[in-house]
């Protein structure tokens, strides 16, 4: 198959380069269509229950995450001039279009007793602007007494206040959300040029808005960095430009393609999807150094091109795809989770890896064999004197050291098995986010000042109509809400209670005495005043339902990390929430866009076990389909499990949590190391039948010659992985930093610890009539004699004159 798959690429080999333009073009087109996903990572499955309860809470009171909040904390505020200013302000962000709501001191709706009419209205509490400090200072007296506003707009401990801004939840969705928070952030920077007032953003539209922009810029800047740092160890390597510029046309056209991917599968860029340019490039060049590097040692070994062409993929291609085989499989293994992000990340990049190994099988021998015949300069890399030195070094270890091997290692493993244990899988709203940028810093502000600023909703469903405005009810909601006020981390409660105590307030001539709930008295009296509003967009519109049987406790959170939430909420919340509601028949659910965050650790931690799993699972399959030797697939295997439970207990050690970028790490350095070990064993196995199944010695050739191709592959790997710690988020830094380590140790235990395996439990003995797929491969540094020819008659031959004057063959 190989032998006719190089006749065909040689001979067809310019309208292959116009299929793969066009496929190119085709992909850049769909591209350009693709969006950016502004929702928090989705890591909870849509069958879930929570997820199905928060959808169907949007549904009846709408997106709790469409509140953006511009906090103020400066006594200069409370001045006539800026207060002004702050009245300009939010009339300023009300005609922002996108927005529906813009609340602030500076321009309250109060509710107020229509007496004629009896039924409260809602009217604005400021007529005329106060012209001196006396008449804003009654203003803001007035304020104070309205105890609705209390904790919610202004702390009376610090001075603080807030202007709270509702937002479309279809501008929230769509490409006009960038635009609607440059839109406030412009107004907001000239009120802070006027009065020389820091501001400060929060809330989830805000920061969705500031990730996302962070995503596209980081596709850039990671994306050329990756290529910089590629280009530069391919010419350090190849010393020629050529081997520069068309390994990156490769890769190029891969992250063009896995961009359409993403389009024609309907998938958004998202924290994850956005690094997918990026580990294209990192992982898709060793296909090129494979390629390129048997070709220039097939040429000097015998100076014909368009042989050593055909050669490279008659002898590399099987091998190829079952590196790129292994690889992907590490990330197609995520698309057995549960979690949409990481399934649509494991899916584009594992479609995306078989791409490249298409792309380069077909491109790299189709352009070299149009471009001259490599020089003297171009072959000198088949030498590199410190490569000789190191695998000489490994080759005594092995020899020599192996008890010390297995003794360093046992005790490497023992020490990483207790750092596994300690890691946690702790994240944040805004984890990734740099701990001293403005966006951190802000919702500190907001945690300081007003309990938090992340959405929690408490759902209350009394089963029957017109339930929730009962009075013994609303008692008990209310004493529900004094114990969840007492939490430091959540804010003040809102709903229908705040309400109508704010309504009682109304009713006696707006006295801060009577923010209270109705006595069996009043009650009649103000309920009458509500009801004449019912049907109408009225003052509890927001919080109930227009049956009045269910209703929302609005609450704003800390971002106290998942643990803490979790204990907050299972611990603390519920079993007070069942003692208090535990003679009725209510229905009470706690949803909103935080505990799912939460949740959704749960997920990873349980879909990160199942994803190793089958990894495993399938490697092992694809071993034992190479090798066909139970005692081969364990000893291959064992040597990139090392790395992967010393990664895990360096997370361990130093804190770093589970979350979706560095759970990523495992699968990832899984499917990559596996290739070194393919390369290792193809070859002893073949140096094993060359030295009458003599182990000591076809360790010994095996280091020699694929040992050189291990560090160098592996030296690709880790540069290009280690771009990522330029990121600005804390998951990425850690998945570069940690995936180039394990890449490192991987590369040590499988030049180490697996050719020492062999040497103690390998007897070399093989089967002569058994030949297995591995037989097919051919490593790709070191010479070795052809087992085939390739018929060169049947290629057409022309004249063509190379640089130097000499003619080639060549394929017409």
């Amino acid at each position: 198959m190989w032998t006719k798959l190089a006749h065909n690429v040689i001979k067809f080999r310019l309208p292959l380069i116009i299929i793969l333009a066009l496929i190119t073009i085709f992909m850049g087109y769909r591209a350009k269509n693709i969006e950016m996903d502004y929702d928090l990572a989705q890591m909870v499955p849509d069958t879930d229950v929570d997820f199905i309860a928060l959808n169907k809470f949007k549904d009846l009171f709408g997106d709790d995450g469409n509140i953006l909040a511009i906090g103020i904390k400066d006594s200069s505020l409370y001045e006539p001039q800026n207060f002004a200013r702050l009245n300009y302000l939010a009339r300023a962000i009300n005609d922002v279009e996108g927005v529906t709501n813009v609340l602030s001191i500076a321009n309250l709706q109060q509710i107020q007793k229509n007496t004629a009419e009896q039924r409260f209205e809602m009217r604005p509490m400021i007529d005329e602007l106060p012209e001196n400090q006396e008449e804003l200072d009654s203003l803001l007296g007035k304020i104070v007494d309205e105890k609705f506003y209390s904790g919610q707009l202004i702390n009376l401990e610090t001075g603080a206040t807030a202007i709270v801004i509702s937002v479309d939840e279809k501008v929230l969705n769509s490409a006009d959300r960038q635009r609607l928070m440059q839109d406030i952030i412009q107004v907001g920077d000239a009120f802070a040029a006027k009065t020389s007032i820091e501001l400060h953003y929060a809330g989830l539209p805000f920061v969705r808005s500031v990730m996302m922009g962070k995503v596209r810029q980081e596709i850039i800047k990671l994306l050329v960095l990756s290529v910089l740092v590629t280009a530069f160890i391919l010419l350090l390597f190849f010393r020629s430009w050529d081997a520069v510029l068309f390994p990156l046309l490769v890769i190029f056209s891969v992250v063009i393609w896995s961009m359409g991917t993403l389009d024609l599968l309907g998938y958004k860029v998202t924290i994850l999807t956005g690094l997918i340019p990026t580990i294209i490039v990192v992982i898709g060049i060793p296909n090129s150094i494979y390629l390129l590097n048997k070709y220039h040692q097939e040429f000097d070994q015998h100076g014909n091109k368009i042989k050593a062409i055909s050669t490279i993929i008659r002898k590399i291609g099987v091998v190829t795809l079952i590196t790129n085989f292994t690889t992907a499989v590490g990330f197609l293994v995520l698309a057995v989770t549960d979690i949409k992000l990481l399934r649509e990340f494991g899916i584009v990049v594992g479609i995306n890896i078989f791409a490249t190994f298409i792309v380069s099988i077909i491109l790299i021998p189709a352009v070299f064999s149009y471009l001259p015949k490599p020089g003297r300069k171009q072959l000198k890399h088949l030498n590199f004197k410190m490569t000789d030195f190191m695998v000489v070094w490994l080759n005594k270890v092995v020899h020599g050291h192996r008890t010390k091997v297995y003794v360093t290692t046992g005790i490497i493993i023992v020490v990483s098995f207790v750092g596994l244990f300690k890691i946690n899988s702790i994240s944040y709203m805004i984890d990734d986010l740099p701990e001293d940028g403005k966006t951190k810093t802000d919702l500190r502000f907001f945690e300081q000042n007003f309990s938090g600023i992340m959405p929690l909703e408490v759902v209350i469903n009394t089963g029957k109509k017109r339930g929730i405005v009962q009075l013994n009810t609303l008692r008990k909601v209310e004493e529900f809400e004094q114990f969840l006020d007492s939490i430091p981390a959540i804010s003040q409660p809102v709903s229908i209670v705040s309400m109508i105590k704010s309504a009682r307030q109304a009713y006696y001539n707006n006295n801060p005495a009577f923010y209270s709930l109705p006595s069996q008295r009043d009650y009649g009296f103000i309920m009458r005043y509500l009801k004449q509003e019912e049907g109408q967009q009225d003052v509890m519109s927001n919080f109930t339902d227009e049956d009045l049987q269910k209703m929302r406790i609005s609450l704003k959170v800390a971002d106290i990390g998942s643990d803490k939430m979790d204990v907050l909420l299972e611990d603390v919340i519920k079993p007070r929430m069942t003692q208090i509601f535990e003679n009725t028949d209510f229905e009470i659910t706690i949803t909103g866009t935080t505990p799912i965050f939460i949740k959704g650790n749960r997920y990873l931690v349980e879909n990160l076990r199942l994803s190793l799993l089958v990894a495993f699972t399938v490697i092992a399959f694809v071993m034992g389909l190479l090798f066909s030797n139970l005692r081969m697939i364990i000893i291959s295997l064992v040597p990139n499990m090392i790395p992967l439970i010393i990664t895990a207990g360096v997370m361990g050690y130093f804190g770093v949590p589970l979350k979706p970028s560095t759970a990523l790490i495992f699968s990832i350095a899984f499917g990559i190391s596996v290739d070194d070990t393919i390369h290792f064993l193809a070859k002893y196995r073949q140096e094993l039948f060359a030295n009458n199944f003599f182990v000591p010695i076809a360790v010994t050739k095996t280091l020699k010659e694929t040992g050189k191709s291990m560090i160098y592959t592996s030296i690709v790997l880790f540069a290009g992985f280690i771009v990522f710690v330029a990121s600005d988020f804390g998951g990425t830094v850690a998945l570069g930093f940690l995936t180039s380590a394990t890449l490192l140790v991987a590369m040590l235990t499988n030049l180490i610890v697996l050719p020492s395996l062999l040497l103690t439990f390998d007897d070399g003995k093989r089967r002569k009539d058994v030949h297995p797929i591995i037989e097919q491969y051919d490593d790709n540094f070191y010479v070795a004699s052809d087992d085939e020819e390739i018929d060169l008659k049947k290629i057409s031959k022309a004249n063509r004159t190379s640089s130097d004057g000499d003619s080639e063959e060549k394929n017409t």
